[in-house]
């Protein structure tokens, strides 16, 4: 096959990021009476915990910034060794446990679910396979619904892993605002789909690893961008808090070593801008989605009318983008060199 013939041939990864928009309309149609519902069951926690591997673990790190920032609630990650390897019994009677996974079958994954079960934690997975042990062994199953997913590379299952769990905080929280805002989501996506990052693939291909940088929410898309860059394009990608990178790894930019800075219409906006700007000074090529850069270079974004949402419709427009980038490189991005799309761990 050619380069101009796989770059002419939809992938499954390209359908997957397409169906996004529709996935989050069935969600929010088909899905939101029953989280609603279990949102009444999980009652008043005391704090929240989550186990997932992977992209659904990018989608935990979105829903611990949420909940932490919109409801004053802790979350912790849990590690999921913890009980299926050392056989360890973190104290989790007053939490709220949620499980992320697609396929709801990783055993260390369930590990956990049943230790929390036992000590009388509610548990809610959240997952694509309504028939998994996951959904049998929680106290409350979310069907994500996002439909079949082929490629290895998830798409729309971390996005409706993200708004499943949004949808579940919005509820506990009685939060209108995101609730309102989440609804407007699907065609937020769909404008989301067309912009245009095409302008960071020479970059990143002249130096072959980049820093993607974030805050709050916007960290969590940054873990799952540079996920995306190493799973699809071969490409070493680093994830960082804008405040983070500056203890340490900025050291290294300098002679246009790529950034790409994931800006959120939040309180930690101006500092992202200002670290943008600073390692564009330092000689970083930096591609920020901000308009508060200065020195860095914008790429267009899609701005909602929620923090929450701002950060989630920017992981739609980077899977546009390295879907192509995938392609551009030769790589076919559903079947990525050493991986396979469900994966069990101990």
């Amino acid at each position: 096959m050619t380069d101009t013939q796989n770059l002419a041939t939809p992938t499954h990864m390209r359908r997957e990021i397409e169906e996004i928009p529709d996935a989050a309309r069935r969600l929010l149609a088909e899905g939101a009476p029953q989280i609603r519902e279990i949102a009444q069951r999980a009652g008043a926690p005391v704090f929240l915990a989550s186990v997932a591997r992977g992209s659904s673990d990018h989608a935990a790190t979105f829903l611990k910034y949420a909940a932490e920032i919109y409801l004053g609630l802790a979350m912790a990650s849990l590690g999921p060794s913890v009980s299926s390897v050392y056989n360890g019994r973190v104290k989790l009677n007053q939490a709220l446990v949620i499980a992320i996974s697609q396929s709801g079958a990783s055993p260390d994954i369930l590990s956990v679910v049943e230790s929390a079960a036992g000590q009388g934690a509610f548990t809610v997975g959240l997952t694509n396979t309504t028939g998994s042990e996951l959904a049998r062994l929680s106290a409350a199953a979310v069907d994500i619904c996002a439909g079949p997913e082929r490629s290895v590379a998830a798409t729309k299952t971390y996005v409706n892993s993200v708004l499943a769990g949004l949808l579940l905080l919005g509820e506990i929280g009685g939060d209108k605002a995101l609730l309102d805002a989440l609804a407007d989501l699907p065609d937020q996506f769909e404008q989301a789909i067309a912009m245009d990052w095409q302008a960071l693939a020479e970059p990143i291909e002249q130096r072959g690893s980049l820093y993607v940088i974030g805050r709050g929410p916007g960290l969590a898309i940054a873990n799952e961008a540079a996920l995306k860059f190493k799973e699809t394009c071969q490409i070493h990608a680093e994830a960082y808090s804008s405040a983070e990178v500056m203890h340490g790894p900025v050291s290294i930019v300098e002679n246009g070593y790529p950034i790409l800075a994931l800006g959120v219409r939040d309180a930690a906006e101006d500092g992202l801008a200002q670290a943008a700007d600073r390692m564009a000074d330092q000689g970083g090529r930096v591609f920020a989605t901000t308009d508060k850069v200065q020195r860095a270079e914008r790429l267009p974004f899609v701005s909602t009318r929620h923090p929450l949402t701002d950060a989630l419709v920017q992981i739609v427009s980077f899977y546009a983008f390295i879907e192509w980038f995938a392609r551009r490189r030769g790589f076919n991005p559903d079947v990525p060199k050493h991986l396979k799309k469900v994966t069990q761990t101990v």
